[in-house]
């Protein structure tokens, strides 16, 4: 009781924050889960089914579908997404001249800054058939158009593309800002040991950017299941099949068709496969180990 007095200011400093997560996180998250074992209704009472609604997703293969694109545009967003960063941050490192540096970064963090109806609108003109710059630059060198946005094959690259190109340059200033942080005692070290830069930047630098490697990749990972804005905007009936996610499924399950216990029973599956893939990646990573 006394520790409470003592810290009261503490407290009371912090409830505002506990309650908003309280009253806009943890109930809506508890009620979900609530609705997830019923057949829910607007009106009149809500049947307790148990797991059915788990059942009825597991035994859709539309589900399954939309997992398996899932996987696909989310792992690879998460594995090039991850590594492309790190490449531009060490070559932009290499560059001398500050005034470049400095537009070459501005000029690749402006799209992180733009909504996905923004960047959806910008790539949808450009890959356009008619008129599109792509396209155009194609019939300058004597080829046809292609209509990206129609054809199967180009629907995975396209959003797995356009997600890295959106993000690469806020992950770029993470990788940036920690390779600033380095201790420039460790470059004179090498240097009076006769280290090429290769060297350098192979032993020192790489090594030195594991703590944010770390945290970036799982950050990532945390958004592999959870992709909706992108598809939402950049889909359309015909590459539905091929770009449909798990995010896609709920919302036209509990949105469209108005079936809230089959859709909260599937976003219930995201976040447990994301604890399980975050935990397994925890482990893998060492991530609460020191440096």
């Amino acid at each position: 009781m006394n520790i409470f007095k003592k810290h009261m200011t503490l407290y009371l400093m912090i409830a505002p924050v506990a309650i908003y997560f309280l009253l806009f996180a943890y109930y809506p998250l508890a009620r979900g889960l609530m609705i997830s074992f019923q057949e829910f209704r607007i009106i009149g009472d809500n049947t307790y089914i148990g797991l059915q609604n788990y059942i009825t997703v597991l035994s859709d293969p539309v589900f399954w579908r939309v997992l398996v694109n899932t996987l696909l545009i989310g792992g690879g967003i998460l594995l090039i997404g991850f590594s492309f960063p790190i490449l531009v941050a060490i070559s932009l490192n290499e560059v001398l001249k500050v005034s470049f540096k400095k537009f070459t970064q501005m000029v690749i963090y402006l799209p992180h800054l733009f909504s996905w109806v923004i960047i959806g609108g910008i790539w949808i003109y450009l890959l356009s058939p008619d008129g599109g710059l792509v396209n155009e630059i194609i019939k300058v060198f004597g080829g046809e158009p292609i209509h990206f946005f129609t054809q199967e094959k180009y629907a995975k690259p396209l959003m797995v593309f356009t997600a890295i190109w959106k993000d690469v340059g806020f992950l770029c200033i993470l990788y940036l800002a920690a390779i600033v942080g380095i201790s420039p005692t460790l470059y004179e070290a090498a240097k009076i040991d006769g280290a090429t830069r290769w060297q350098e930047i192979r032993h020192i630098l790489i090594p030195q950017l594991y703590p944010t490697m770390k945290v970036v990749f799982l950050l990532n990972l945390l958004g592999v299941l959870k992709i909706f804005d992108q598809i939402f905007i950049m889909r359309n009936p015909t590459i539905a099949r091929e770009v449909d996610v798990l995010m896609v499924y709920t919302y036209e399950k509990g949105i469209l068709e108005f079936d809230m216990g089959v859709a909260t029973a599937a976003s219930f599956f995201v976040i447990f496969a994301t604890l399980i893939l975050t935990l397994i990646a925890r482990k893998l990573l060492r991530f609460d180990e020191e440096a």
